[in-house]
């Protein structure tokens, strides 16, 4: 390649230092605007996944109770993965999140503790079925 090819003939312009250092503070200026609201969106998908968890094992738990033969309580710990309880599969779970069912036949609690720590505190604030264990936020669903 010859020298003459790489250099800029007079009619070709540029970009000036001002106008680059300009374009670099206003992607400077939107990072700062849009980072935060990335990472807020991004923990409340953790709370989201805890929600949607309780809302899993409750649908598990309408299909297992439409049968009219299941009348028994079903009561305990879900570990993560394939956990039966007295025949009825749940779903996996979310991430670390745990959960329990817990009650009588009558009214079932399901509890599903963020695993994460990661759901804001001014979500779970605003919403009632949340409260705060030293594990955790606890999203708790009851079925009546």
């Amino acid at each position: 390649m010859k020298l003459n090819q790489l250099k800029m003939k007079a009619n070709e312009k540029g970009f000036t230092l001002i106008e680059l250092m300009i374009v670099i503070a206003i992607i400077g200026i939107l990072a700062a605007v849009a980072i935060p609201n990335f990472i807020a969106y991004r923990d409340k998908s953790y709370c989201s996944a805890a929600e949607s968890d309780a809302n899993a094992i409750a649908a598990s738990l309408a299909d297992y109770y439409a049968i009219p033969t299941h009348t028994a309580a079903i009561t305990g710990a879900i570990a993560n993965g394939a956990t039966q309880l007295l025949g009825m599969k749940v779903s996996q779970l979310s991430g670390t999140n745990t959960a329990g069912i817990s009650g009588t036949i009558d009214r079932l609690v399901i509890t599903v503790t963020d695993g994460s720590k990661r759901c804001p505190t001014d979500y779970r604030k605003a919403i009632d079925d949340w409260s705060d264990t030293a594990a955790g936020g606890v999203f708790t669903k009851t079925m009546e």
